[in-house]
């Protein structure tokens, strides 16, 4: 038996479930069989989560000597609970077992399938957290469940050219490959909004940056991390997003969903980096900062496509150019299907839709405002509540 105390060892464990499910995702996507042996690490990881000692209603975890921090590991329980009952069970009770946990599954389900059966997409593009996988308080520990794995890569398989996941966090180094289980050449990986990714052979390719913004974003990058080794700031390296260094842009948390920065220190905190900023960019002439409510993204800038002389932040939209461009995706044969959460994914319609009007989008959201805007950019656009009715529907289109 193993004792989880620290906010390290925590992290140690959720990284070992990514082996097993890796293995486990790989064995069940081939319909090859598995063993009582190989579910055994999962049940223990969920085991050793349920005895971290609580306070509040969350776990409670050391960061130091000194400190100890308060978590809500929702994300990390749950999706083990489910794992576990889709690896023991067949997937019809699976499905009813996700019905008990979503108001209005199968209704959603079912209208997302007939909207999108008997496409086969050109390219699908989708977002990560939020979209096609459950929010997590923590990016490091935001492991992909097994079953989500096996249901998005049936769809890559059967009913797609091209899938790539596209997404805001980092590449690797603790990023987006890091915290995939789907099995090898399901997926593109396509981090830091689009700027960088790998291809199915491995190469990196980027977006590129000149020296005079790249040197400067390395100074704010050097900036940040003393910061946060200061014993007052730790704790937002640790929370969320935490300090996430990307390809243009950088990510530092200021808050995570379950707000366990009191408001004022998170707001003290956001004043902090923008004096840094103000520093080294007095003129805003290179960063554009844009505050989620949880993170702050510090953007690098791009010149404007529309030929003026304005500079603007590279967003999703971006991205995807790159990426149709750069890997040849030819997605202006059509159709094309985009999948998002919140209004950062937005940019991505109107990037695919220059390029061929035959797009579908499906937005994972219960913000009305962000609803109305989708339907407005996209007319195929399909609205539903969870990241587990839209990863359903794409299994549900491949079976």
């Amino acid at each position: 038996m193993r004792s989880i105390d620290t906010l390290e060892q925590f992290y140690e464990i959720m990284s070992e479930t990514r082996s097993t499910r890796r293995v486990l995702t790989c064995l069940h996507f081939r319909n090859e069989p598995y063993s009582d042996a190989h579910i055994a690490p999962l049940k223990e990881a969920l085991l050793y989560l349920n005895r971290i000692p609580e306070a509040n209603g969350q776990k409670c975890l050391k960061l130091d000597d000194k400190k100890t921090i308060l978590l809500d590991l929702t994300y990390e329980i749950g999706e083990l609970k489910k794992d576990i009952f889709f690896l023991e069970h067949n997937e019809p009770d699976f499905f009813k077992m996700l019905a008990d946990l979503h108001d209005n599954f199968a209704k959603e389900v079912a209208e997302g399938v007939n909207k999108l059966k008997d496409i086969h997409f050109k390219a699908f593009i989708t977002d990560r957290d939020g979209t096609v996988n459950n929010y997590c308080g923590r990016y490091a520990s935001s492991i992909q469940s097994a079953y989500n794995a096996v249901f998005l890569s049936r769809f890559a398989q059967c009913c797609t050219d091209n899938s790539i996941i596209l997404t805001s966090a980092p590449l690797d180094n603790i990023g987006l490959v890091d915290l995939s289980v789907s099995p090898k050449n399901a997926f593109i990986f396509a981090g830091s909004k689009g700027r960088e990714y790998f291809n199915k052979e491995g190469k990196r390719c980027q977006f590129p940056i000149a020296q005079e913004k790249q040197n400067i974003l390395n100074m704010l990058n050097e900036k940040l991390g003393n910061l946060v080794k200061e014993p007052k700031y730790l704790q937002f390296s640790l929370i969320g997003s935490g300090l996430q260094y990307k390809f243009g842009q950088t990510t530092i948390a200021r808050q995570d969903i379950t707000k366990t920065i009191p408001e004022d220190e998170s707001l003290a905190f956001k004043a902090i980096v923008a004096s840094i900023i103000k520093e080294i960019d007095p003129e805003n002439k290179f960063f554009r900062t844009e505050d989620t409510g949880k993170d702050l993204e510090l953007i690098l800038t791009i010149e404007n496509s529309d030929d003026s002389q304005e500079l603007k932040d590279f967003d999703k939209g971006d991205g995807v150019t790159f990426l149709n461009n750069d890997l040849k995706l030819e997605m202006e044969t059509g159709p094309n299907l985009i999948c998002g959460d919140t209004n950062s994914d937005v940019p991505m319609l109107p990037s695919a839709i220059e390029k061929s009007k035959d797009v579908y989008s499906v937005f994972v959201t219960k913000d009305d405002a962000l609803k109305e805007k989708v339907r407005n950019t996209c007319k195929n656009s399909i609205i539903v509540s969870e990241p587990d009715i839209l990863v359903t529907i794409l299994n549900n289109l491949a079976q």
